[in-house]
């Protein structure tokens, strides 16, 4: 047996993740990986795992990259800054013209079956981790008077996730920026203020 074919491993995935956002998890075939990625399916098998597995490492990917605004949102000074930060940078990221429209943790599933249900379930997992620290976040706002004391952190929490889930539907949907950032604008309008301006 000759020695299997070398390859850049990261360009590899960064590939896999290009046609995953494209395509989602069940619309991507292993000839469709193993095509993209300029490798065969042993090569595929032995860096990555199965489909599923490289998948995951491919979700792992776009967190520390197009998605790595979320998490550093989370240290921005204020909760309306948070807010901000993560409304407009979801904006900026899933039109960027430079890749595939729509955010892979909401877009990459949607339309798993049965038998893709693991899938599923990882991809909601990471929504549901983001909206906990955002909770946790605006928890901390509520004591340092940055949030209303009557604010519920769980259902801002909700709130910030379903308008920035949302605008990736749109956005996989034709939506532009200058319209997405209108809705940005609105759920910023509807932000509480706080107990008192500083």
């Amino acid at each position: 047996m000759g020695r299997p074919r070398e390859f850049d491993v990261d360009h590899a995935l960064e590939c896999a993740l290009t046609l995953f956002r494209q395509k989602g998890y069940e619309g991507t075939s292993l000839s469709d990986l193993t095509e993209a990625m300029g490798i065969n399916r042993p090569s595929l098998y032995a860096a990555f795992g199965n489909k599923e597995e490289l998948f995951r490492k491919a979700c792992d990917r776009y967190a520390e990259g197009p998605a790595a605004f979320l998490n550093s949102a989370l240290n921005e000074p204020t909760a309306r800054a948070v807010v901000q930060r993560v409304l407009y940078g979801t904006v900026d990221a899933i039109t960027d013209p430079s890749g595939p429209v729509g955010c892979l943790s909401v877009t990459g599933a949607l339309a798993c079956g049965d038998e893709s249900d693991s899938v599923r379930q990882d991809l909601c997992s990471r929504r549901m981790k983001f909206q906990c620290e955002l909770k946790q976040r605006f928890e901390r706002a509520v004591i340092e008077g940055d949030l209303p004391p009557t604010a519920s952190p769980d259902d801002l929490a909700r709130y910030v996730a379903t308008i920035y889930q949302g605008m990736t539907v749109q956005a996989s949907s034709g939506a532009c920026a200058e319209s997405l950032r209108r809705v940005a604008d609105i759920a910023m309008k509807a932000w509480p203020e706080p107990l008192e301006t500083k």
